[in-house]
């Protein structure tokens, strides 16, 4: 692991399950907070300010696609990983996370192991010092860490997942990204993410960029030269 300390918020009304996932994160080495309600979370959010945040969909007060979509809200949460925690196998409740911003499903019950893999593999996109801070390709600029694309001179502010997309697309213009690529580079996981999720956000880029976005029927996607 990286000498860096990450802080992980760990939000769910299980005490149980909050004990065994705080437990496998201490002995990681990482920073670790908790909530047992939605409230809670946005409350602790504030002032933690977590790295990632572990969150279960069905919390008291609020629930987490209600605090996902408050905290998507706040540019102060643009980096900020966040993966659901959920017993729900629901297409539709996957698909609607999605689009609110969340970055994976983690489904329960947890597997802890797996669980810190997966936490890891998130993280290092964080302190990979390979990848390209600005991209420039004529009148598209796009701005890694400020979570910014400037298009033909107007600042364009995208959700999270429509900016990963826009990015990886336009990191190898002309290049096909599978569906599969864009499910392990974009929502980190090794499903392959259906096609009507990825299409909907592809659809949601074009509107605010133009047809820079291509579908390549049966193979994939590409930014065009």
């Amino acid at each position: 692991m990286s000498d860096i300390k990450y802080k992980i918020l760990v939000a769910d009304d299980e005490e149980d399950i909050v004990k065994i996932i705080r437990f496998n994160l201490d002995q990681e080495g990482y920073i670790t907070e908790e909530a047992g309600d939605g409230e809670k979370t946005i409350e602790i959010a504030s002032t933690f300010k977590p790295d990632l945040i572990l969150l279960d969909i069905n919390m008291p007060i609020k629930n987490g696609m209600e605090v996902l979509k408050e905290l998507r809200k706040n540019s102060l949460y643009d980096k900020t990983l966040i993966l659901f925690l959920t017993a729900l196998n629901d297409e539709q409740i996957e698909i609607e996370g999605f689009n609110l911003g969340a970055d994976d499903y983690i489904l329960k019950p947890i597997k802890p192991k797996v669980l810190i893999s997966r936490i890891q593999s998130f993280l290092r996109r964080i302190n990979n010092e390979e990848e390209k801070e600005i991209i420039r390709i004529n009148d598209l600029i796009i701005d890694r860490w400020k979570y910014l694309v400037i298009y033909k001179g107007n600042e364009i502010r995208l959700p999270r997942k429509e900016f990963e997309l826009l990015k990886l697309l336009a990191s190898k213009p002309g290049h096909i990204f599978t569906r599969q690529e864009i499910s392990r580079k974009v929502w980190k996981t090794s499903e392959i993410i259906d096609d009507g999720t990825i299409n909907v956000h592809i659809h949601k880029v074009r509107r605010k960029v133009g047809n820079l976005l291509s579908t390549i029927k049966g193979v994939g996607y590409r930014f065009n030269t």
